[in-house]
């Protein structure tokens, strides 16, 4: 047998309640050169027995259930580890795959790209309301040559930190690091980005996926995830500009007030937050007041203004903040 020009991997841990929707959306979209790898750290609850019910009437579904959690990182890079296909897409656990999605990205990677990335809508947590029609807000495909890099870096970076977008050739993966990146919450932007791909990359731009909003495992560390992790690893790329890392993220988004006050709102931020990152630094007495200040702020009267924020703005902004993309950008740059 042939080995496939496509493994859709997906990592999963404790999403009993959701991954059958998702395998419902891929599972007629299978074709003979199309596998489907689930790989679970280790769940608690019942997302073996729903997986293994699909594998055992659909052939072309492995699952791997590893002796236990790696997080994230790993267990995507070990998904792919384990993958027979030319290119594989690694794809959430929760959301689903609009119909002709599998075709779209098929199509797409004999172009010969390295990496195609797929757009998406965002739904809200039962996908019934339409939040946001496109992420990545463009008419037609985009190709991008690999000296373009910091082009797409400052086009789609944000956009990418959504997992669920990335089609990469297995073998530019596996030839690149990846554990340095374990711990980030985003090994696919370490492989991606850590030196130029050796061919082309794609911007599919149609909204092939379905994300289903607010419904995030790290929610609960998403303050640290979203004002610490993630500029610290978009902040140290060596051959991305500082322009080009400013247009798209803060080197410390921490610092501004109105971000603060967004992450206060969602929940993100509290007094034990404060407690931890930021009582013990030494900066400007009246910045630290502040900081305080927003963290014992009561939460209910924020959301109130949040609320009528997005009720004037439209979905698109709720979205925006809902989806914790409360990017602090330092200019425009345009890419031509």
């Amino acid at each position: 047998m042939n080995a496939p020009l496509l493994s859709i991997c997906i990592a999963t841990y404790n999403r009993a309640g959701y991954i059958g929707e998702t395998l419902d959306s891929i599972i007629p979209q299978l074709d003979d050169d199309v596998e489907l790898l689930v790989v679970d750290g280790a769940s608690t609850d019942n997302t073996e027995a729903v997986v293994r019910k699909f594998a055992q009437k659909e052939s072309r579904i492995s699952y791997i259930r590893l002796s236990a959690k790696g997080g994230v990182d790993q267990d995507y890079d070990k998904s792919v580890e384990l993958a027979h296909g030319e290119f594989c897409w690694l794809f959430t656990d929760d959301d689903l795959l609009r119909p002709g999605a599998v075709a779209a990205v098929k199509a797409a990677i004999k172009e010969g790209h390295d990496l195609v990335v797929v757009n998406a809508e965002v739904r809200d947590r039962e996908l019934s309301t339409i939040l946001e029609r496109q992420r990545i807000i463009m008419q037609d495909n985009k190709v991008y040559a690999p000296n373009d890099m910091e082009c797409l870096f400052i086009e789609a970076l944000n956009y990418l930190s959504f997992i669920g977008a990335v089609v990469i050739r297995r073998s530019t993966w596996l030839s690149r690091e990846r554990a340095a990146y374990f711990g980030t919450e985003f090994v696919h932007i370490g492989v991606i980005f850590q030196k130029p791909l050796p061919e082309s990359a794609l911007i599919i731009a149609e909204p092939y996926i379905s994300i289903r909003f607010g419904n995030a495992q790290w929610t609960p560390r998403g303050f640290d995830i979203w004002m610490f992790k993630w500029p610290k690893l978009v902040w140290s790329f060596n051959h991305i500009s500082k322009e080009a890392k400013l247009s798209v993220y803060s080197r410390e988004p921490w610092r501004n007030f109105r971000t603060l006050i967004v992450q206060r709102s969602l929940g993100g931020y509290n007094i034990q937050s404060y407690c931890q990152y930021f009582s013990a630094m030494r900066v400007d007495v009246l910045w630290k007041f502040c900081v305080w200040l927003i963290a014992c702020f009561p939460r209910k009267v924020i959301v109130g203004f949040h609320y009528l924020y997005s009720r004037i703005k439209g979905p698109e902004s709720r979205a925006f903040f809902d989806n914790h993309f409360a990017k602090q950008r330092g200019g425009n740059i345009q890419c031509i």
